[in-house]
């Protein structure tokens, strides 16, 4: 029997995966349990359109995620800390300030997509990477100052 999975079963398919499975397993639990549906044209063109807003819902985060991107190449975010002999930082500035100071500029960026491999805790500017999309990948830039 064919079938159309509504969700995923480990171990046989994926949801949207279109799948020939025996009659007493489709009927008795995929179905049953609804983690699938009968193949039928209609079904077919159900998935057809799912598959298709999907896309398009994908396409439209991809270019908003692009557009943060471009707009925040050109930003520089001033942290001002406090400093000891030889300019040494009291301190560090994370991911959650840096998430912080965005906000505060009006962009809402979760502190887990912000990359950092350590906090940063010398003086200077730093280029900072922060994942908008699994696609899109932007750069910040942070100046840390006396």
């Amino acid at each position: 029997m064919k079938v159309i999975f509504k969700k995923d079963v480990k171990g046989q398919g994926k949801k949207g995966d279109i799948k020939e499975v025996k009659d007493g397993y489709a009927e008795n639990f995929l179905i049953r349990k609804g983690y699938a549906v009968l193949y039928t044209q209609r079904s077919k063109e159900i998935l057809d359109r799912e598959n298709k807003d999907k896309a398009s819902k994908l396409a439209k985060e991809i270019k908003e995620s692009e557009k943060l991107r471009d707009e925040l190449k050109d930003r520089v975010l001033t942290f001002k800390v406090k400093t000891g002999k030889q300019d040494q930082v009291f301190g560090s500035v994370s991911t959650k300030q840096i998430a912080q100071k965005l906000e505060a500029e009006g962009y809402k960026i979760d502190k887990k997509k912000i990359v950092l491999d350590e906090p940063i805790a010398t003086l200077g500017y730093h280029e900072v990477k922060i994942n908008l999309h699994k696609n899109v990948e932007g750069y910040v830039t942070v100046l840390l100052t006396k």
